[in-house]
This record gives structure tokens, C-alpha cells and sequence, in this order.
């Protein structure tokens, strides 16, 4: 990214906090990678306090994937399998099988449900079934 353009929003210590900031306060961020990397931005909000709309806004805006960050223990809690044991891809980014939630969506596919599923597996004692 260009580099006077970057700085108009300050120091890379003050677009974390901004960043921060704007998570802890229930609203989204937009994280871009390098251009020699993946050059794409990522959409990102708090599971925790994520809503319908904000949902739909990353449906409809991103690629209509979503994606929930766990970590490794709460995947194992959950009992997710990766999607490929052997990951190849170029920045091994490790995905696990889809989930949704077992009980409160209909479809699975609309952005209430996909909040559902989102509030599900983030909950505490959450597993499968």
C-alpha cells in the first residue's frame, strides 16, 4: 500500500490500537495483507459481539466465505478435523471441516444463522453432537 496513504492513518502501533479499539467496541476492521503476498484484505470482527448485519455485510462484500478463528484447543474441545492432513498450500493456512450450529438455524446459509453457528461454537461448553 502506498506508503504517504498508509501513514495518514499514523503509526503502525496506532492502527493496531485504532484496530483494537474498533473490535472492543462491537465494529469491524479491514486487514490488508502485502501486495507480494496474497494481496487481499480480510474483513474482521469480533465473534463475540458479531450481528446479523455485519454478517450479511461480509457475505455479500467478501467472497460469501466466512471464516471463525479458533484456537487449536478449542478446535480439538470441538472435535474439528483439518481439512486435509497434509497441508501444501502456499501459506499453510489451516482450515477445518464446515460446522454449523445443531440447533436455532434453519438452512444454515442466511446471516442469522451463520451468527447462530458463529455464538455456538464460540459458547462456553460448546460441542458437537
Amino acid at each position: 500500500m502506498n506508503q504517504t496513504l498508509l501513514s495518514s492513518f499514523g503509526t503502525a502501533f496506532e492502527r493496531v490500537e485504532h484496530a483494537l479499539n474498533a473490535l472492543r467496541e462491537g465494529r469491524g476492521v479491514m486487514v490488508l495483507d502485502d501486495e507480494d503476498r496474497e494481496n487481499e484484505g480480510d474483513m474482521i470482527f469480533a465473534a463475540e459481539t458479531m450481528t446479523v448485519e455485519q454478517m450479511a455485510l461480509t457475505i455479500r462484500h467478501g467472497s460469501g466465505i466466512v471464516c471463525l478463528c479458533l484456537t487449536d484447543e478449542r478446535r480439538k474441545q470441538l472435535d474439528l478435523p483439518m481439512m486435509v492432513e497434509n497441508n501444501t498450500s502456499a501459506y499453510g493456512t489451516g482450515f477445518t471441516v464446515t460446522i454449523e450450529a445443531a440447533e436455532g438455524v434453519t438452512t444454515g446459509v442466511s446471516a442469522a444463522d451463520r451468527v447462530t453457528t458463529v455464538r455456538a461454537a464460540i459458547a462456553d461448553g460448546a460441542k458437537t453432537f
